[in-house]
């Protein structure tokens, strides 16, 4: 895909940071025992606890002028069925908003449920790898409202919770998943994820460059800074976890700012 201002044959290190209007911020909330915690690397004996309380977490979200919510089932992913439909419920209540959920939606009856709930988008992750058809019906099924979720270990997509590894690469994978009618992707580096470094932005780049597709970015995002390269490279949002619950991101500034935060003159690296 060819940045907004570049024309044919235009070199790409001359357009690094062409902006999008508006890149959207979207806090996270993991559930694990009807808990909000957080993993570090997908390491579920690495866990940390922030509340006892998800739909109290939401209602905070909600108060700092969040407009969507990210929401992943821990148990469900590592067990593959949602295992906290109440407490989802009780966030959904407590967050009029859009919502996005996953973790174990790998039948079609348990997405349709979530759904059901008030959801908006429901994220596919292992499906896309085990069961594909699964996901073309989902799209028939309900259009616009199935993302697939590119879990990824050095480009190569994990499975069942980040517990799998597999020998599929992410873009591969993508390319895929758009013949089949999905709309919407989310990439996270596992690597990355809860370790408040940065995003993996080559690997966002890379998968920018051969979609026309909207793309999520999650993983590693801990700075305004980090927003401001996420937003230059094209992403539609930023899914944003640990970094909230740490204060090392305020939701309300970051909110504040999607619009107008840019970049310093680094290499996206």
């Amino acid at each position: 895909m060819r940045p907004a201002g570049q024309t044919a044959g235009q070199p790409e290190a001359a357009v690094s940071f062409c902006y999008n209007l508006s890149m959207e911020v979207i806090p996270a909330i993991d559930i694990r025992g009807g808990r909000c915690v957080r993993l570090f690397k997908g390491d579920f004996s690495l866990e940390t606890v922030f509340s006892s309380d998800p739909a109290e977490v939401a209602r905070r979200f909600l108060a700092q002028g969040a407009k969507r919510l990210h929401i992943i089932d821990l148990d469900g992913a590592a067990r593959g069925r949602p295992q906290n439909l109440p407490t989802l419920e009780r966030i959904v209540r407590a967050f009029p908003l859009p919502t996005q959920f996953g973790g174990g939606l790998r039948q079609m009856g348990d997405v349709a449920r979530v759904l059901g709930l008030g959801v908006e988008r429901a994220i596919l992750g292992t499906s896309a790898v085990v069961e594909p058809d699964l996901v073309a019906r989902a799209c028939q099924l309900f259009p616009g409202q199935i993302v697939i979720s590119l879990d990824a270990r050095r480009g190569y997509v994990a499975t069942h919770g980040w517990q799998t590894k597999t020998k599929v690469k992410a873009a591969r994978l993508l390319e895929e998943m758009a013949s089949l009618g999905v709309g919407r992707f989310i990439y996270t580096d596992i690597e990355r994820d809860g370790t408040l470094t940065r995003p993996n932005y080559t690997a966002l780049k890379e998968l920018i460059s051969t979609t026309l597709l909207p793309i999520l970015a999650s993983g590693g995002i801990s700075s305004l800074e980090h927003l401001g390269k996420l937003r230059a490279l094209g992403v539609e949002g930023a899914i944003i976890g640990l970094a909230l619950y740490t204060g090392d991101i305020d939701l309300k500034q970051a909110l504040g700012l999607q619009n107008t935060i840019k970049p310093h003159s680094s290499d996206l690296q």
